[in-house]
């Protein structure tokens, strides 16, 4: 069975499914703050999507992060490693791409055992 989150026309927010949850790429509601405000943002949002799956950021198994200026790489990694549980730090891939919206910063997509 496939449990999902948040159904749209386009996308779902989140899909559950053999016990790992497999998020869309979040990205920040406010684009005009800083890259350390929208990562703030953007993982706050991780947060909440994990939860309602039942789990939490110490079981993602891989991240996916897609930054708009690597110059951004700092902050981001600032904001990331306060977040992130010690021990538990997940693989992780952080590329430049060119995202959906202007004034978006970064987008990340999660993919965590339940």
């Amino acid at each position: 069975m496939i449990q999902r989150f948040d159904v749209g026309p386009r996308l779902s927010e989140m899909a559950v499914h053999n016990g790992t949850a497999y998020l869309a790429g979040q990205v920040p509601n406010d684009a005009s703050l800083d890259i350390r405000g929208q990562t703030r943002e953007v993982l706050a949002a991780i947060d909440a999507l994990l939860a309602r799956a039942g789990t939490d950021k110490s079981k993602i198994l891989m991240t996916q992060i897609f930054l708009t200026d690597l110059a951004d790489f700092e902050g981001m990694n600032e904001v990331w490693d306060a977040w992130v549980t010690p021990g538990h730090t997940p693989p992780r891939a952080t590329v430049q791409a060119r995202l959906a919206r202007p004034g978006w910063r970064i987008e990340v997509v999660v993919t965590a055992a339940c």
